[in-house]
């Protein structure tokens, strides 16, 4: 495990239980999953470039979708 991938997992997963708790506090479902993806996320990528993809889509679909 690199440090570059161990570092994204961190950013994303914070980012992830931000969103969460502002998914949870506002009911909203769309950062509420989006928070619950970003948590999993780094589990299943070994591929810096793919998880930093992957993160930076999930970080943006709360603000182009609001339900």
């Amino acid at each position: 495990m690199s440090a570059t991938l161990l570092l994204l997992g961190v950013l994303f997963s914070s980012i992830g239980v931000g969103f969460l708790i502002y998914g949870k506090k506002q009911q909203k479902l769309v950062p509420l999953v989006c928070g619950l993806a970003l948590i999993g996320v780094p589990y299943f990528f070994s591929s810096s470039a793919l998880l930093f993809v992957v993160g930076s889509v999930l970080c943006a679909i709360p603000y182009f979708i609001r339900l």
